[in-house]
């Protein structure tokens, strides 16, 4: 008996394995998220002083995602296996560095936990099959995408763009749509919120949006395609109205400051990635078509 068909006799076996892994990669994505716009920064330095023919005078250790070791912030202490364990390792330090004692932020085993959740909901809701794959690998990246964005307001095209092209690339074999739908669906997801952006920016003369947003929607219409832009659309509506009125009546956040549209792009697409049909269907049942 194979490895597939061994997950397809236990579903025990499934979960359990599912849930590991999501746990694995949650560890991972907290060092994705921490370290890409870091990385960026540091790619977008060196590019200006090239261009400026300038020489960098405090130059900083290159970073990647997998060099050099993650430290404590505080005091530099290098972080072994056994306390990079996710969860368990924040549960037994008891949210502290065991070299100095500093508070380890929660975030950390809260997105591990939540890769976790996400990942047995994808595998709950399309089972053993290359869906579930290809859906766990989109779901990782759009935790990734909604941090980043959150704390930088910015969607890296190192994770977007390659996506969104294997979103395209899926429809070839009608993964989640089929070709016709999703290149329309693309094309239509990016000019949709390009042409909001535009009529925005010649009204009020500000811009109500980044260009990351246009991208991601044009990944979720590539993925899924074009009928479900405005089920998503509304959908990130209702999601960041909820969000954002929760944000300021819990932590008193100023009106004034933006919000990123990224994150609740990223719910609203995960939403009707898992869903959509179910959404569309009562929906269509409520309107009485």
């Amino acid at each position: 008996m194979d490895f597939i068909s061994y997950l397809q006799h236990n579903p025990l076996a499934f979960f359990t394995y599912v849930g590991l892994l999501g746990l694995m990669v949650g560890s991972f994505l907290n060092v994705v998220i921490h370290r890409l716009p870091i990385m960026m920064e540091q790619d977008w330095r060196a590019q200006c002083l090239e261009f400026l023919k300038q020489e960098e005078t405090n130059k900083e250790p290159t970073l990647t995602l997998s060099t050099p070791r993650s430290r404590c912030p505080h005091c530099g202490h290098k972080i072994k296996a056994t306390e990079n364990i996710p969860i368990i390792s924040y549960l037994f330090l008891k949210g502290k560095c065991s070299e100095c004692t500093a508070p380890i932020s929660i975030r950390y085993p809260l997105i591990e936990l939540a890769t976790c959740l996400l990942s047995l909901a994808v595998a709950w809701r399309f089972g053993i099959s290359s869906q579930t794959a290809f859906a766990l690998l989109l779901t990782w990246a759009l935790i990734s995408l909604s941090m980043i964005d959150f704390d930088h307001k910015l969607l890296p095209d190192s994770i977007t763009l390659p996506f969104l092209w294997l979103g395209l690339l899926l429809s070839l074999w009608s993964t989640f749509t089929s070709p016709e739908s999703a290149i329309i669906g693309a094309t239509a997801g990016y000019l949709s919120l390009w042409s909001v952006f535009q009529l925005f920016r010649l009204i009020t003369g500000k811009e109500g949006m980044g260009f990351g947003d246009f991208k991601l929607l044009a990944l979720f219409g590539a993925w899924l395609g074009w009928q479900y832009l405005p089920q998503i659309i509304m959908l990130s509506s209702l999601v960041g109205a909820l969000i954002g009125i929760a944000l300021i009546i819990v932590r008193g956040r100023d009106r004034n400051i933006p919000i990123p549209f990224g994150p609740y792009l990223a719910i609203a697409g995960w939403i009707s990635l898992l869903w959509g049909d179910y959404i569309n269907q009562v929906y269509l049942t409520w309107a009485g078509i």
